[in-house]
């Protein structure tokens, strides 16, 4: 853990100093040699992250590729010496600025413990490859950009464009992700799937300094792109608050397999007595919510849910289904995630709620049924 926050530490350093590269005048530094060191960084960025989440958590795979992608097109584009070669690189960049927002957006549901959809994700990835063939239709079409040339500033090149007819298109698929990422932190905040409110805040100041940046490069002109910076930051913000709430949860679940009824709270182990179980949630969405999230939990994860709610400690579970204590700690960890919970007295208390309303509606066959 403490290695991790220090290099997320480490990293910000270096961007702080990348941005203090960023040339000014009789500066040493060119613009193609801040994009070159961007683009390492996300390089290493990158790198760090397929190591520590070892491919368990893709999204973050896809966000990290996105912004190396990104950086990578910058940095081409900087460089380049013909307006074919600079169209190319166009096209590199905005390949990760479109997925980029789609990651980031998925990232953030899964931090705030919503599952993905797979229709949901299908759907969004269609929309993203759309937009990206708009976006790269510059060279072939005038739909996006009506006219583009070539010039060379602080020794990097830009793109100076008129805008097509298609070009809202690109604003306004931000700000669709931009609002969504927004509802759903506030909607997580409000029904308090987050561990701690500063950790809604840290998500909202990451998608909050790139609408911030990418309203400043609408309305000033500015030779360089500030949103490969800000991307970073966002990477780091999102990856902070992802290893803060996962100890979180590992050092619970640690606690919660010392024994089945006790529970951590400060560091003490406190008795948790049946009849002490919480069911005072008798709320109907928040009921609905945790049926729907039932269906994502796979076979095995849907046997230990069924354990627990009929009281098997951890001994049988792990007797029972003849797993190691590891393995079950890592259902028991997807199980929190995909259910939305934060503690082994929650999820009685709802299996608890869920139990009721099927008694209550016996007539009905409900496949959740806890027997």
């Amino acid at each position: 853990m403490s290695k991790r926050l220090s290099l997320v530490s480490i990293l910000s350093s270096a961007l702080f100093f990348v941005t203090s590269c960023v040339p000014q005048k009789n500066s040493v530094f060119d613009l193609s040699s801040v994009y070159a060191i961007v683009t390492i960084c996300s390089l290493f960025l990158l790198i760090g992250c397929i190591r520590t989440l070892r491919n368990t958590e893709p999204w973050f795979i896809v966000l990290f590729s996105s912004v190396l992608v990104v950086n990578t097109g910058y940095f081409i584009l900087s460089v380049s010496t013909t307006l074919q070669m600079a169209l190319w690189a166009n096209r590199i960049s905005y390949l990760g600025s479109v997925f980029l927002p789609l990651s980031m957006f998925f990232v953030i549901l899964h931090v705030c413990k919503y599952p993905a959809k797979k229709w949901l994700i299908a759907v969004l990835s269609v929309i993203s490859i759309a937009v990206f063939l708009i976006a790269a239709s510059p060279g072939i079409l005038d739909i996006y950009y009506k006219d583009v040339y070539l010039i060379q500033e602080n020794g990097a090149s830009f793109l100076v464009k008129e805008y097509g007819p298609w070009h809202s298109l690109y604003l306004y698929y931000l700000i669709s992700y931009f609002g969504s990422m927004i509802g759903v932190v506030l909607v997580a905040l409000a029904k308090k799937r987050l561990t701690a409110t500063i950790h809604a805040w840290v998500i909202l100041s990451a998608v909050f300094v790139n609408i911030c940046v990418w309203l400043l490069e609408q309305l000033v002109d500015i030779r360089f792109e500030m949103l490969s910076i800000s991307y970073i930051m966002s990477e780091l913000f999102l990856i902070g608050i992802y290893v803060v709430i996962k100890y979180a949860e590992k050092s619970m679940l640690s606690c919660s397999t010392v024994n089945d009824n006790e529970s951590c709270t400060n560091n003490t182990l406190t008795v948790i007595e049946p009849n002490e179980v919480d069911t005072t949630h008798d709320d109907k969405q928040r009921y609905f919510e945790f049926t729907e999230n039932l269906k994502t939990l796979t076979p095995t994860e849907h046997t230990v849910f069924e354990l627990y709610a009929d009281g098997r400690s951890s001994k049988d579970i792990l007797a029972k289904l003849g797993i190691k204590e590891n393995t079950l700690k890592y259902h028991n960890k997807n199980i929190y995630s995909k259910l939305g919970v934060s503690s082994r007295k929650e999820l009685l208390s709802l299996a608890s709620l869920l139990n009721k309303h099927d008694s209550d509606d016996s007539n009905t066959s409900n496949p959740h049924m806890i027997k």
